[in-house]
């Protein structure tokens, strides 16, 4: 399979606080800066976790919510065949978090659960993404 470890997520709850650790104190520097989700060079992102929920969790209730998390955080990984990944994951009966969907960004993904119920999403590179985009 064609997988790539992109990044780890970590979900915060002010996105200032934590930019200030990460920035300041830990010395990253921004790779893109979308706001409520910040990614930094050497592959660890931030982003709001009421930001990310209701991102993720849009079809679940709070309730749900709780019982679906395990850790908050979110690893990330791209692919250059989002398809025939998210067939392995059903054919594996690995338990999915929502379908292949289109962000706002352009870019598909799609997002599982781990066995401790961690977030792996799963993303089409964002290569293919600005490809699809320029021949548009």
């Amino acid at each position: 399979m064609d997988l790539n470890f992109i990044s780890s997520v970590l979900f915060v709850k002010d996105i200032n606080s934590s930019r200030q650790f990460y920035e300041g104190f830990l010395q990253l520097k921004v790779e893109s800066d979308h706001g409520p989700n910040i990614a930094y060079f050497g592959g660890l992102s931030i982003w709001q976790i009421d930001h990310a929920y209701e991102n993720i969790f849009r079809d679940l209730s709070n309730d749900q919510i709780k019982e679906k998390i395990g850790y908050q955080y979110e690893l990330y990984f791209e692919t250059e065949n989002i398809h025939k990944v998210f067939n392995s994951a059903v054919e594996n009966k690995i338990e999915i978090m929502h379908g292949i969907t289109k962000h706002p960004w352009e870019q598909e993904g799609f997002r599982v659960y781990d066995p401790d119920h961690n977030i792996i999403e799963i993303g089409e590179s964002m290569q293919l993404v600005m490809e699809r985009i320029n021949k548009a």
